[in-house]
Parts: C-alpha cells; structure tokens; sequence
C-alpha cells in the first residue's frame, strides 16, 4: 500500500471512489440526492481540500481523504477495501499533518460515526442541515486526544 499526494491524473479515479463509496455507505442518500451531489463532488469540492491518496501495489486507488486545514471534509473507500485498515491509515496521517483533527459526520451514518468514535473522536455538537442547508443532519466531531 502507498500513501501519495493527490495528482491531476487522479481526478477521475477519485470520483469513482467517492461514488461506489457513497453508494455502498450513505443509504440515506435519494438516487436524486446523488445525481445532485456528482457534479459538485467532481467541479468543486475534490479541488477545494489537499487530498491523500491510498492505493494499493498495482496503483489501484483504495481510499482517499481530504483536508482543509485540520478538517476533515471527506473520507472515502472502495468499498471492496473496508475493514483493511486503510480509513485509519489516513487518519493517521492526517493527523501527523494537522494534529487536532475535527470532522463533521451525517448522523444518518451511524458505521462512520462510530468510525470516528473508535478512532478517538468525540461529539461536539450538532447541526439540523448539512453545509449546503440540505436534510442531513451532521455530527460535529474532534479527536480527543490529538499529538
């Protein structure tokens, strides 16, 4: 496994991550809802945060996790890769980067929320709509004990 610094090249790997991700994880998520989401995901949101790429020895992206600042803003896996190790991987080094991490998790996911718990988190707060003003409640988090 490699941990890399996101290149242009991987732009389109990553939507299909984020995608197959989604899918597999976020249940709450209407086909609308997704449809909604795809090009925002791929125009805007991959290109607004600093990005770590997971990928396994044949150079197939596995997961990746992207940053703003020490905020989390999104962390995806192919889902054939969950329970390897990997989402941990990441946040490991995110955390060497940034120290004191925080994320905000749909409260509707409760398998990430309960990631994140694991991993060290804890809950800071709540807000009734996601940042773009949506249904989706979200799970102000922040790692307890950061280096």
């Amino acid at each position: 496994m490699t941990l890399r610094a996101r290149t242009p090249d991987d732009h389109p790997r990553l939507l299909q991550v984020w995608e197959r991700s989604v899918r597999a994880t976020h249940d709450f998520l209407a086909e609308a809802d997704i449809a909604e989401l795809l090009p925002q995901v791929r125009d805007v949101y991959l290109d607004a945060v600093e990005i770590w790429v997971d990928e396994d020895a044949d150079g197939v992206v596995t997961g990746f996790i992207g940053l703003s600042g020490a905020q989390v803003e999104m962390l995806f896996l192919d889902p054939r890769w969950r329970g390897q190790g990997i989402g941990t991987r990441l946040l490991d080094h995110a955390r060497q980067l940034r120290g004191a991490l925080t994320v905000d998790v749909n409260e509707q996911n409760p398998a990430a929320h309960g990631f994140y718990r694991r991993y060290g988190f804890v809950d800071t707060g709540r807000s009734e709509t996601d940042g773009q003003g949506r249904r989706f409640p979200l799970l102000h988090m922040a790692l307890r004990d950061p280096i």
